[in-house]
């Protein structure tokens, strides 16, 4: 059973934002609260990806801590969440999260979410994957997280990116445990 407090999103500088945005819309819908914490290196991905500021993704979440903020109450354990997310996830935060690497709120705000046995996802976003990040990914599961892979759901015919966007989304959501209607799954409904 989730804790209470904020669903933590953490934005991280890899292609795939489109699927953050998304998340975000959908924890809205569904009226779960969030607390969105962006990597510098996001921000350009953001304008370049989705066209979109800072200041227009953080209005997204309920609440919005800048990255440099150590300080930030999702730095500490006491600050209880229901989970926290990452998506896109790059390498380098898949690596620092699974060296123990705190250098930033994102990377700090994923160490709390392990030492405190918190429900953590993060959505991978590279290819090829190097030897070096496969196990970086390997020691994130044996510790607890979910590690997503930014797959195409060929299976669903997808037509538009925004449905693949949708379906990353949802996968995302649904290892949370938040209910949405982002997607149906295989053969959903079928007899």
């Amino acid at each position: 059973m989730p804790e209470s407090g904020p669903w933590v999103i953490g934005v991280s500088g890899s292609s795939g934002i489109p699927v953050a945005v998304r998340v975000l819309a959908a924890l809205r819908a569904a009226g779960e609260p969030s607390a969105l914490v962006v990597s510098a290196g996001a921000e350009a991905v953001l304008k370049e990806e989705c066209g979109l500021r800072l200041e227009d993704l953080a209005r997204q979440a309920d609440s919005f801590y800048p990255d440099g903020d150590l300080a930030s109450p999702l730095a500490s354990g006491s600050r209880r969440t229901r989970g926290m997310a990452i998506v896109p996830c790059s390498g380098n935060t898949a690596a620092k999260v699974a060296l123990g690497l705190s250098d930033t709120l994102l990377t700090r705000a994923a160490q709390v979410h392990l030492k405190e046995r918190r429900k953590l996802v993060l959505l991978v976003r590279e290819t090829p994957l190097s030897t070096v990040l496969l196990g970086h990914l390997g020691r994130l599961s044996e510790l607890g997280c979910t590690v997503l892979t930014a797959t195409v759901p060929y299976y669903l015919h997808p037509e538009r990116v925004s449905e693949v966007t949708d379906f990353l989304a949802g996968r995302l959501l649904d290892q949370l445990g938040v209910e949405h209607a982002l997607y149906q799954g295989w053969r959903q409904g079928a007899t």
